[in-house]
């Protein structure tokens, strides 16, 4: 039930930015700037798709590992993996301090999950194998697919209003032109409503993940104990906000950046406090059935 609700939400929200595609389109006036947005930006997000494991893995700085280095996560990795009838992915390990998770690959076949030095000195095996089991359902899920047209969609909306300023109706007599004012507020406004749309998905594919990989795991309360150590942990030793590890941020299991105060508003993380509160709920339910 709760994935079916998920669903429709994540459903609704890409309709919103869809729809915002079409309103800016509209209020532009430019069909051909639009067809020019969307083949742009759709390109530029289909690069990010297939090629997303990689920008990911070279932003954190991981290197794929062996079996005879890691066998307790390559245990856990198999087991969960076997659990969910899906294929073993590629396992990485990221020299970073911070305890931070992630996984990546358009598909089960193409998957990977990276894990920092950080997290594995810090959580105990049970701690790990909930992490695990979250950043797998992020692949099963099929997350990255999802965050990829969000982005494209957002990423279009954003083009069509930096396009605003080469479209020949600022200087047009015609009636039906638009206001500057108005176009002025559209050209800020669009970019803004369409990354909160986007943040808003990528919030309740956490969440979902959270859920899901609880019930892979069985042990919701593993996931979050482990989630509350690790926001301890970034919050210790944030990591820098520049642009490759930007790009691959809202695939973490936690915010890996410092964030408080407004910037907090514009996390690709919900709060972890309702992250934790959720999943004891799930361990409550659990417990009565």
């Amino acid at each position: 039930m709760s994935s079916h609700h998920n669903g429709l939400k994540t459903a609704a929200l890409l309709g919103l930015l869809t729809g915002l595609i079409l309103a800016v389109g509209y209020w532009l006036g430019g069909s051909a700037g639009l067809v020019l947005a969307v083949i742009v930006s759709l390109g530029m997000n289909a690069f990010s798709y297939f090629y997303s494991d990689k920008i990911a893995l070279r932003a954190m700085g991981a290197r794929q590992v062996s079996e005879a280095e890691l066998p307790g996560i390559y245990a856990m990795v198999r087991e969960l993996a076997a659990k969910a009838g899906q294929p073993m992915p590629r396992i990485y390990v990221s020299p970073t301090m911070q305890p931070n998770a992630f996984a990546t690959g358009r598909n089960p076949q193409n998957a990977a999950v990276a894990v920092t030095t950080g997290i594995l000195n810090m959580l105990e095996p049970r701690e790990m194998r909930a992490v695990i089991g979250h950043e797998l359902s992020h692949v099963y899920n099929r997350d990255i697919l999802i965050s990829s047209v969000a982005a494209g969609l957002a990423g279009i909306v954003t083009m069509l209003a930096n396009l605003a300023f080469f479209l020949p109706f600022m200087g047009s007599d015609d009636d039906d032109s638009p206001n500057p004012v108005g176009l002025l507020l559209m050209m800020i406004l669009g970019p803004l409503a369409a990354s909160i749309i986007q943040l808003a998905i990528s919030r309740n594919r956490e969440f979902q993940a959270d859920a899901s990989g609880a019930t892979l795991t069985g042990d919701p309360l593993a996931l979050a104990s482990a989630l509350e150590k690790i926001h301890h942990g970034t919050s210790r030793v944030p990591l820098p906000a520049d642009g490759q590890l930007t790009s691959a941020a809202h695939l973490m299991i936690a915010n890996p950046f410092s964030g408080g105060g407004i910037s907090a508003l514009f996390s690709t993380h919900p709060p972890m406090q309702e992250r934790v509160r959720r999943l004891r709920e799930q361990a409550a339910l659990t417990r009565r059935w």
